[in-house]
């Protein structure tokens, strides 16, 4: 099966990870309501590898920043599309979505998220 993500690296401060995982995990379930096949959200940890470009300086984090990489995942594009369409408008969203950007204590910065929708390439879910 070829499947399809849509994909985000965002900071969040450090002190807003318990709250932002309270309401990540309500919005994962409007995103399976709407057809979506899984949601994966990660705190970076370890983004060392010499030659390369981390995260953080990528999206230039705060030092009382940590950098969440995460998908949704969807048996095509067309159900994303669909769903992109629809989990806006659902009557869920605006409740679960005003303490993260209320004006006086923003926790997420949408201008700050990396985003794309992505084609699979490779799937390998072999275990030797």
């Amino acid at each position: 099966m070829s499947t399809y993500i849509d994909g985000f690296v965002f900071p969040i401060k450090r002190e807003h990870i318990d709250t932002y995982r309270a309401i990540a995990e309500q919005v994962a379930e409007v995103w399976r309501d709407h057809d979506a096949l899984s949601c994966r959200e990660f705190i970076c940890d370890d983004m060392t590898l010499e030659g390369t470009r981390s995260f953080h300086d990528a999206i230039h984090t705060n030092t009382d920043e940590v950098v969440v990489f995460g998908w949704v995942e969807f048996p095509s594009k067309e159900v994303r599309d669909k769903a992109n369409a629809a989990v806006p408008n659902d009557p869920r969203m605006h409740d679960l979505v005003a303490p993260l950007v209320h004006p006086n204590s923003t926790i997420f910065d949408a201008n700050r998220m990396v985003y794309g929708g992505f084609r699979q390439l490779l799937r390998d879910d072999s275990h030797s």
